[in-house]
């Protein structure tokens, strides 16, 4: 069926774009119960609605014209929700309106309002922006509404979601009330109904069924895969399906990052979009996707609205997405203007009940299935090969010399040997993908449950779990993390099986030291588990490694402690006569009566002295020279030490006098500069 009767400058602009056939919303809005009224029209994304409002509000612009009048205060005011999905809506209308002589102005955040400002100065038909953005200019008197004769409000819903309600009424309150209101949202919540009652006069109301516009060029998949896997499935996804362009969705700035990372290790061309980016290296990242120069776009759910990607055939969802409603609009990237395109969920096994919601609450039927495996992708690069446009181009006279030279110097099995190096050089290595069944880990993220906890159980003085062994064959590994760095068996265990994909049953004894910790692993899931734990981790970087040297099923034993400093003061000491001590000879019988108590000797051991160790300990006491005790001279103003019966430092002792009396040491003399303040003696 053909366009309805359009003007001319817009049939030709469609005729050069090869819109032949009007999709169901276009239809509507062009039917003559909606001419002239306000709209509010509901319908899915990558169902043609920004055409549609075009050619809407075509009349009220142009009249009878076939051509815009030079450029003044804009006609038409255009509200979107993101700067991207703004900025397309201009490309979209500048083409449209091309043949039509309509100058199309953006006023989008991230972008300079300088630059704006003079470019609404010179004059504008049609001027689309972001709402935060608009009430800045309207504000400061930049934009001139006063000859406005429609307002679209586009992806209404998600700019109340975004919290533009205020934006938007003042947008509406500010616009002269003569004006179209054309409202466009994929759903009608209370929110879009209060508003388009309290703006809109006697609107028409346009439903667009969302099978008729939004899944009917789209194939739904969804891949199980172990949640270790889900980086090296999309790995596969994308060598499997070669699609010139392809969008992987992650929920995270710091995934988008990672994913983004490892593709371009990989050696895909990918760019990268984020809330975090400026618009400018947004605008960039597209334009780059546009062109051709990259393959593969990793973004997070900034591009899910209103990006228009030519030959985007592929979708991925590296991380699913958080309610049906954005699931719909990410997977719309593809799939758009009578386009077919593939959506492909990674789904690992902690997940696949809540994709199931998801699916089930979308009303979407999904065929299930598993990553494409790399020997299935070495087979279609063959067949690839075979068809590649290298054979199909007519040779040259200078291709055909160069064939020759080489048939001379080379074999043909070695020149074809050497074409298909050159292929395979510049294509991605495919990954070796496991069997979701035996990654039955924990998904990245996700904390350790209590049972976890229990069934790890507190560790024991020899560093073993409660788990003392297991009776099938076992292999023994080694984590580079120990006791000095809090190693605990509770936590260790939700570790090992999350970084190698396996059960906490099939752990055995867990023997943790100083600076390592070895753990047993069954054997029959030992090759996988060596194989997961050579890949990076998100979470942590703990280095873990097979025991090549151990035997199988038997711990290695702990390295032995230090043997402790020899204490002097024990028997097993002898006295060289010269004041030092040396270790006894091992020919010489040691003395063992000298009992140790916590490793200390007892206090009734022989004393040493220079004349031998003979004699009772206070026999040696009593040979000592008693040392002279400091008291402060009294004939003197300040404290000097000098011998006599008082201490030097602290508090005064009481003395004795002949007769048993106490006697207090006289105070009248001056204060020491050190000890305790002394008592005044009492008077009466």
């Amino acid at each position: 069926m053909p366009f309805p009767t359009t003007s001319s400058p817009l049939a030709r602009a469609l005729a050069e774009r090869n819109y032949e056939q009007p999709t169901p919303v276009q239809l509507a809005v062009l039917a003559d119960d909606a001419v002239g009224r306000d709209l509010l029209v509901s319908a899915q994304t990558g169902s043609g609605k920004t055409v549609a409002y075009g050619l809407a509000m075509a009349k009220d612009l142009l009249g009878d014209a076939e051509r815009f009048e030079p450029a003044g205060a804009p006609l038409a005011l255009i509200v979107a929700p993101t700067r991207e999905l703004a900025l397309q809506v201009q490309l979209e209308l500048a083409w449209l309106y091309e043949h039509a002589d309509a100058r199309v102005v953006s006023c989008v955040g991230g972008m300079d309002p300088r630059r704006e400002q003079r470019e609404l100065a010179a004059g504008a038909h049609i001027v689309v922006g972001t709402p935060g953005r608009l009430c800045d200019h309207l504000r400061r008197g930049r934009l001139d509404i006063s000859g406005l004769r429609v307002v679209v409000l586009d992806e209404a819903d998600e700019m109340l979601n975004l919290g533009f309600r205020e934006d938007m009424e003042f947008i509406l309150e500010t616009t002269p009330d003569t004006r179209r209101t054309l409202l466009f949202s994929a759903t009608f919540p209370r929110g879009i109904v209060a508003l388009a009652r309290q703006y809109q006069q006697q609107a028409f109301r346009i439903e667009v069924a969302g099978d008729e516009g939004g899944h009917a060029d789209i194939e739904y998949r969804a891949i199980r895969v172990a949640a270790d896997d889900v980086e090296h499935a999309v790995v596969n996804v994308l060598r499997f399906h070669e699609a010139p362009s392809a969008l992987v969705f992650c929920n995270t700035r710091e995934a988008v990052r990672h994913l983004q990372a490892a593709l371009l290790e990989r050696g895909f061309s990918v760019a990268a979009l984020s809330g975090e980016m400026t618009q400018n290296e947004r605008t960039q990242a597209l334009q780059a996707l546009r062109d051709g120069r990259s393959r593969v776009c990793v973004a997070t759910d900034v591009a899910a609205r209103g990006i228009d990607l030519p030959s985007l055939d592929l979708v991925i969802h590296a991380d699913l997405p958080k309610d049906p409603e954005v699931m719909q609009h990410r997977s719309g990237r593809t799939g758009r203007a009578g386009r077919k395109g593939v959506s492909i969920l990674l789904v690992p096994p902690a997940r696949r009940r809540r994709a199931e919601l998801l699916l089930d609450l979308a009303g979407i039927d999904i065929v299930w299935g598993t990553a494409p495996q790399a020997d299935e992708i070495r087979k279609l690069d063959h067949d690839r090969l075979l068809k590649d446009a290298v054979f199909s181009e007519e040779a040259t006279s200078d291709d055909l010399v160069l064939a020759q030279t080489l048939l001379a110097e080379r074999s043909p099995e070695a020149i074809a040997a050497a074409l298909a190096r050159l292929y395979r050089a510049r294509l991605p290595a495919p990954e070796d993908i496991l069997d979701p069944g035996e990654g039955r880990g924990r998904e990245r993220g996700e904390r350790p449950s209590r049972r976890d906890d229990r069934a790890a159980g507190p560790r024991s003085k020899t560093g073993k779990s409660p788990r003392h062994g297991m009776e099938e064959a076992t292999v023994w590994f080694r984590a580079a993390i120990g006791r000095r760095k809090n190693a605990e068996a509770r936590w260790l265990l939700p570790m090992i099986c999350r970084r190698g994909g396996i059960d906490k049953r099939d752990i055995g004894a867990i023997k943790i030291m100083d600076t390592t910790t070895e753990f047993e692993i069954a054997a029959r899931v030992a090759d996988s588990f060596a194989v997961k734990i050579k890949r990076p981790d998100k979470e942590d970087s703990i280095r873990i490694e097979p025991l090549a040297d151990t035997p199988q099923g038997e711990a290695r034993a702990e390295k032995p402690a230090r043997r402790p400093k020899p204490d002097p003061r024990a028997d097993s000491w002898r006295d060289q006569g010269d004041g030092g001590l040396r270790a006894p000879r091992s020919d010489e019988p040691r003395d063992h009566t000298a009992a140790k108590r916590h490793g200390k000797p007892d206090r009734e051991a022989k004393a040493f002295s220079r004349e031998g160790a003979s004699g009772s300990r206070e026999d040696h006491a009593s040979k000592r020279e008693p040392r002279a005790p400091f008291r402060f001279d009294r004939n003197e103003k300040g404290a000097r030490p000098t011998s006599g019966d008082e201490p030097r430092f602290g508090k005064k002792k009481k003395h004795r006098g002949k007769a048993g009396h106490t006697q207090w040491p006289d105070v009248s003399a001056a204060k020491p500069k050190f000890g305790k303040k002394p008592k005044k003696k009492r008077r009466g």
